[in-house]
């Protein structure tokens, strides 16, 4: 299991294939994804690469944290996440993944923060019908209506869909497809929507239920610090046997 990048929402947008269709895409830039930090089974309990994202202004990061990237050598991150991923697939700390580390037409899984909508009523939370425009129903046309029993069972149940904070919840999206790359400027566009708004932070993994494709760069595809060749970093399948069987 390979590791997956933090990126940026940048919007959406459209390519045209070589028929003339226009697909929609969401464009996901990737500044700066380095790795951060490593947890081991020995120390941690689970083997997963730490991930940071955005460069912090550091009168915002308590000293412990600066601590922390100090450690691997990193700027302060406005954003961290965690992977989970095999051993064999821990990359260097302080290496920065690249947008190749996917390739085009492999599906990816999106996991974001929704957009916030505030207070929502029924209708608008639930898609809930509301009540009759007339015969006796006066003002509370856009109420839920009942919530429940009477004397049985004399209680409104747990979970009963009622008018609510709406939005800023994690949702993860399947199977994206990856459209087109731009490694220089680090943009990844995938078809289709991505939650969150302009700007949210995102991760991005490869399927959990679709085969990875067999191009792709493993362990991942980074840069380390100080090269500006990124695929000198980067050991493919068919050279990882090559040195195993030398």
């Amino acid at each position: 299991m390979r590791s997956g990048v933090i990126a940026q929402k940048v919007g959406m947008t459209r390519v045209f294939t070589d028929a003339g269709e226009h697909v929609p895409v969401t464009v996901l830039k990737l500044d700066g994804c380095q790795v951060v930090a490593h947890k081991t089974p020995e120390k941690d309990g689970y083997t997963a690469i730490q991930l940071g994202l955005g460069t912090a202004k550091v009168k915002n990061v308590s000293k412990a944290v600066r601590g922390h990237f100090a450690v691997a050598n990193v700027e302060p991150k406005r954003k961290v996440a965690e992977f989970r991923v095999d051993q064999d697939a821990l990359l260097p700390v302080g290496a920065e993944i690249t947008a190749d580390h996917f390739v085009v037409g492999q599906f990816v899984d999106v996991t974001g923060t929704t957009t916030g909508k505030g207070f929502a009523g029924g209708m608008k939370r639930w898609n809930f019908g509301g009540l009759r425009a007339t015969h006796g129903v006066s003002i509370s046309h856009r109420s839920i209506g009942s919530t429940g029993g009477r004397q049985d069972p004399g209680k409104t149940f747990k979970n009963k869909k009622m008018p609510g904070h709406m939005g800023v919840d994690r949702v993860t999206t399947l199977n994206l497809k990856v459209v087109q790359l731009d490694v220089e400027r680090g943009l990844v566009l995938v078809e289709g929507s991505v939650p969150g708004v302009k700007g949210g932070w995102i991760c991005l993994r490869d399927a959990i239920k679709k085969p990875l494709p067999k191009d792709v760069p493993m362990p991942g595809k980074f840069r380390l610090a100080g090269s500006t060749d990124a695929a000198s970093a980067v050991e493919t399948p068919e050279a990882a046997s090559e040195n195993t069987e030398a």
